[in-house]
C-alpha cells in the first residue's frame, strides 16, 4: 500500500526528497487519480484543493517524522481520517500536505482494566467488537459507526444515539498521545480512573480537530455490556409536540437514547426501506433499560405530549431495526439531491422552538429541510437540500444553513454539538464565541502551533 502519494508539482525544492527519507522512497507514488478519494470529506459543499502530497504513516515515529520535515518546509498539515467527516475540516488544501491516518488501525483491548489502546484509523465498529469479543463495551455510536474512524470521533467529539444517557467521546478518553507542531511527541492523561496531576490537557486535544496537534494513540475507557432495553417508537402529528416530549422525557429520566425524525426524513427513509413509520409529522424512538418502569415513564410522557401512537417492544432485533431506520436517515435523504447537514445544539427546553424555526426557514425560502436528531440531548441535524448544478440553490442553501445556526444561537445553543467547525461554519465561531474567547482560543493555538501549520483555517 502506498504511504506517500505526490498530487502536485507545488512542491518546494527538497520536500519530496525528505518525505522519501522519512516514510520511504519506495512507496511514493506519482499518479495524481491514486489520490483522489483523500480530497474530500463528506461536506459536499466544500471543494476541495490539490495537496502537495498524501502521507500515508504506519506509526507515530513516522507521524513526527512527517511533521517534522513538513515544518522545515514551511507546509501546512491537513490531517484526516476516514474521510467521513461532514464540516469540510479535513478537505486538501492547496498547498498544504494530507495525513492520512488510515493506516494506523492497531487496537488492543486491556480487559482487567477495562481500556483500549487504538490508533486512530482504527473505525468505531471495529474497536466495539473488538470490546465485545472481551466482554465489554465501547459506548460512544454515531450513526456512522460502521465507517468512521476513531481519529476523527477525537477531532470532533463526536456523540451518538446513546449518548444521552452515555457520554460522549471525551467522556471515554482516558490518556492521548500527540504529535505536536514541532514534533515532539508527548502522552497525556494516563491509565489511572482518577488522575488530577496538573492540567487536564487531554481533553483540550479532543474536539481540537487536528488544529493543536495529531492524535496518534488513544487509550479507551470501556463498559460493561450495556443491559437489555426496550424500544419505543411513537409518532405526532405535530413536530413541536414532539419536541415537548422530549422536554418531558428527559426531565423525568435519562433514556439510553431518544432519537427524532420529522416527516421529510421518514418518508426519505420509507422511500428506500419501509418500517412502517407511516405518514406521521413526526417520530420519535427511545431506549430504556427492560427493568423498572422507565418503559411506562417515557410512554405516559409521549402520550401526553399528544402523540397519535405509541408501541413497544421488547426485542432487541426488532429494536435494532427502528434505530437503524433513524441512522440509515441521512443517506437516505441524500438520494433527493445534495444535502449541507446541518449540526446545531439547543438547551433540552428550546427543543420546540428550534423545530419550529427550523421549519419556518425550510417553508419560506422554498428549500426542504428534513430533521433528524439526538433529541435527548437536544442535539439535531436540519438537512439542506439542494440541487448542486443549480447554482442559485447553492447560494440559497447555504443561506439556509447560516439562518438555521443563527436560530440556534438565538435559543442559546450551538453551531456544532459533534460535526465540528470544520470550514462549513467557521465564519460563524465568532458569533457563539464572542471576541474575548475567540482571542483566548487564537492565544492557545499559537502557543501550541506558532507558525499555524496545523489545519490551518478549520476554527481560528
Amino acid at each position: 500500500m502506498p504511504r506517500v502519494v505526490v498530487v502536485s508539482n507545488a512542491a518546494p525544492p527538497g520536500f519530496i526528497d525528505d518525505l522519501y527519507a522519512a516514510v520511504g522512497h519506495a512507496a511514493v507514488v506519482t499518479d495524481p487519480d491514486l489520490a483522489l478519494r483523500y480530497r474530500f470529506d463528506r461536506a459536499g459543499t466544500v471543494e476541495p484543493g490539490s495537496p502537495v502530497a498524501v502521507v500515508r504513516p504506519a506509526s507515530t515515529a513516522e507521524v513526527a517524522s512527517v511533521v517534522r520535515v513538513a515544518a522545515a518546509h514551511g507546509i501546512a498539515i491537513i490531517t484526516r481520517g476516514a474521510g467521513t467527516g461532514l464540516s469540510g475540516g479535513s478537505a486538501a488544501r492547496d498547498g498544504a500536505l494530507t495525513l492520512s491516518l488510515d493506516r494506523m488501525r492497531s487496537i488492543h483491548i486491556d480487559r482487567e482494566s477495562m481500556l483500549a489502546v487504538v490508533q486512530p484509523g482504527a473505525l468505531n465498529a471495529e474497536v466495539k467488537r473488538e470490546a465485545a469479543a472481551n466482554g465489554l463495551w465501547y459506548p460512544p455510536d454515531p450513526s456512522s459507526f460502521e465507517i468512521c474512524s476513531i481519529g476523527g470521533n477525537l477531532a470532533t467529539n463526536a456523540g451518538g444515539l446513546c449518548c444521552v444517557r452515555y457520554g460522549v467521546t471525551t467522556d471515554y478518553v482516558a490518556a492521548l498521545e500527540v504529535v505536536l507542531a514541532d514534533a515532539r511527541v508527548v502522552r497525556l492523561g494516563g491509565r489511572t480512573v482518577k488522575d488530577v496531576a496538573g492540567l487536564d490537557l487531554k481533553r483540550l486535544f479532543v474536539g481540537s480537530e487536528g488544529a493543536l496537534g495529531v492524535i496518534t494513540e488513544a487509550t479507551l475507557r470501556l463498559r460493561p455490556p450495556q443491559p437489555p432495553v426496550a424500544t419505543i417508537a411513537a409518532t405526532f402529528d405535530d413536530v413541536s409536540a414532539a419536541g415537548s416530549a422530549v422536554c418531558a422525557v428527559v426531565g423525568a429520566l435519562r433514556p439510553s437514547a431518544l432519537e427524532l425524525m420529522d416527516a421529510g426524513a421518514i418518508r426519505a427513509v420509507e422511500a428506500v426501506r419501509s418500517v412502517g413509520l407511516g405518514d406521521a409529522e413526526a417520530v420519535l424512538l427511545a431506549q430504556v433499560r427492560v427493568e423498572g418502569d422507565d418503559r411506562g415513564t417515557v410512554v405516559r410522557a409521549f402520550e401526553a405530549a399528544g402523540a397519535t401512537y405509541v408501541a413497544s417492544t421488547d426485542d432487541a432485533d426488532e429494536g435494532e431495526l427502528l434505530m437503524g431506520a433513524r441512522r440509515m436517515a441521512i443517506p437516505c435523504v441524500e438520494r433527493l439531491g445534495s444535502v449541507m447537514i446541518e449540526d446545531v445544539g439547543v438547551p433540552i427546553p428550546r427543543i420546540p422552538d428550534l423545530l419550529a424555526a427550523v421549519r419556518g426557514i425550510s417553508h419560506r425560502a422554498g428549500i426542504a429541510v428534513p430533521v433528524i436528531g439526538h433529541a435527548g440531548d437536544g442535539n439535531f441535524h436540519p438537512l439542506v437540500t439542494f440541487d448542486a448544478a443549480d447554482r442559485d440553490a447553492a447560494d440559497r442553501a447555504q443561506a439556509v444553513f447560516d439562518e438555521i445556526m443563527r436560530a440556534a444561537l438565538a435559543l442559546g445553543g450551538t453551531i456544532t454539538g459533534e460535526h465540528g467547525v470544520g470550514r462549513l461554519k467557521s465564519h460563524l465561531l465568532a458569533d457563539q464565541l464572542g471576541p474575548d474567547v475567540m482571542d483566548l482560543t487564537r492565544r492557545i493555538k499559537a502557543a501550541l502551533d506558532p507558525n499555524g501549520l496545523l489545519n490551518p483555517g478549520t476554527w481560528i
